[in-house]
């Protein structure tokens, strides 16, 4: 595949896409099936961003891999996609139709001759924190991102090097794809139109200072919520107590923990009260004496989700409670402790739980680290946005890169985006 794009003329048709979440890879996609090439940059070693992470998505409450899976064999199928992970940006130069992305490379450790056996894996007793589960467990320095991942191939930790483990490593692989001397490495691309689809992050939680997340393992947030009722989870998909491994039904689901709130986030994520409702089905799914208790500023189920939202309410052991707790502390039992009034009764209440969930909100990831300076400028809460001649410049933003969105709403802003980012380039031509 041609990187720069055809040598005819001085304009490129190469799309670059920095980003390989669910926004990503739609973006990517849909320009690549109109016939132009097409670079997808993930700084991760595996494609699907957060929302390979789920447990399950709206609307139909699948598991993720149900919408990924087919958009993985799009781009094996397509060749006019090409993937580059382990890959971020470091500086954009040009203009539209010829742009000069300079990007850096980190080492992976492994090269695609792997084949996923797994024996790398044996051949290290180091383990590191295990970052698909957000650090809820370990796993080897020398391992598999998940069960699902776009590449198939292992990835070592740079933890594993540093201790002199990469001989090893290498004599463990009978196939030569270990390679302990990789290094860093820095190269350029020669774009015409580039879509910056950078997705998000969980708001801080270790910021709420009232809420002690980090003083109980048994004070969560709701991305990690989502890893321990997972199958390919820390705990197989049971909704355990990470403090002592007992079942947790009594559970405390925080709303706006963080949002709309001047101190932290001033805005509405527009995911995290859908979130917290699935939350709930997924203890009373799997504990018929399990009681949720769910404390509130307003709900906001968007559109068709309306419905979910009821179903959740008619469960007489889900509790919706209007109050946004005062502070949290941990209870001589271990136990987290929640304090507050509640605003309808105005009664004071000192409510203990086995499991407490912060529905932290929607940080752009943009925020830290390199941003586009050419055409997309950020706002006031980070996400970019493009300028007033609406992205003309050739570069643009999808997905909650843009702003706070649910997966659906991700795909279409991403499809958006491909469309002007063709667009672009092709006035050029």
């Amino acid at each position: 595949m041609t990187l720069d794009g055809p040598k005819a003329g001085p304009k490129s048709q190469t799309i670059l896409v920095v980003g390989g979440g669910i926004a990503g890879i739609t973006a990517a996609l849909e320009a690549a099936e109109t016939g132009h090439e097409v670079v997808l940059l993930e700084q991760g070693p595996s494609l699907g961003g957060r929302v390979t992470r789920l447990a399950r998505y709206f609307p139909k409450l699948c598991h993720p891999t149900c919408g990924l899976e087919i958009n993985y064999q799009r781009i094996k199928k397509n060749p006019r996609l090409k993937v580059m992970t382990m890959c971020e940006p470091t500086a954009v130069a040009g203009r539209k139709g010829a742009f000069t992305v300079t990007i850096r490379r980190h080492p992976r450790y492994v090269n695609d001759k792997c084949t996923a056996c797994g024996e790398c894996a044996k051949a290290t007793a180091i383990r590191v924190p295990n970052p698909y589960n957000y650090g809820l467990d370990k796993v080897s320095a020398a391992y598999l991102p998940h069960e699902h991942a776009m590449p198939m191939r292992y990835v070592i930790d740079p933890a594993a090097m540093r201790a002199g483990e990469g001989a090893k490593l290498k004599a463990a692989c009978a196939y030569g794809a270990v390679d302990p001397d990789e290094k860093e490495t820095t190269f350029e691309l020669s774009v015409g139109a580039i879509i910056w689809a950078t997705g998000w992050r969980p708001y801080d939680p270790n910021k709420l200072d009232v809420y002690s997340y980090g003083h109980s393992a048994d004070i969560i947030n709701n991305v990690e919520m989502e890893r321990l009722a997972a199958h390919d989870g820390p705990t197989q998909g049971k909704i355990l107590r990470p403090s002592n491994g007992e079942p947790a039904k009594r559970v405390a689901l925080i709303q706006c923990a963080g949002s709309r709130d001047n101190n932290h986030l001033p805005y509405c994520s527009r995911i995290c009260c859908l979130g917290s409702l699935k939350h709930a089905a997924y203890v009373r799914e799997q504990y018929a004496d399990a009681e949720v208790h769910i404390y509130y500023i307003d709900i906001r189920a968007h559109d068709k989700l309306e419905a979910f939202y009821n179903k959740v309410r008619s469960d007489p052991q889900v509790r919706f409670i209007k109050s946004k707790p005062a502070h949290i502390r941990v209870g001589d039992d271990g136990r987290p402790v929640l304090f507050g009034e509640r605003t309808i009764d105005r009664q004071i209440y000192a409510e203990p739980y086995d499991l407490v969930v912060l529905a932290t909100g929607m940080e752009p990831s943009a925020v830290e680290g390199y941003r586009p300076a050419v055409s997309l400028a950020a706002d006031d809460y980070g996400f970019l946005v493009a300028n007033e001649q609406d992205g003309d410049d050739g570069i643009f933003s999808a997905g909650v890169a843009s702003g706070p969105l649910d997966v659906s709403m991700s795909v279409q802003s991403a499809t958006a985006a491909a469309l002007k980012a063709v667009q672009a380039v092709r006035s050029g031509m």
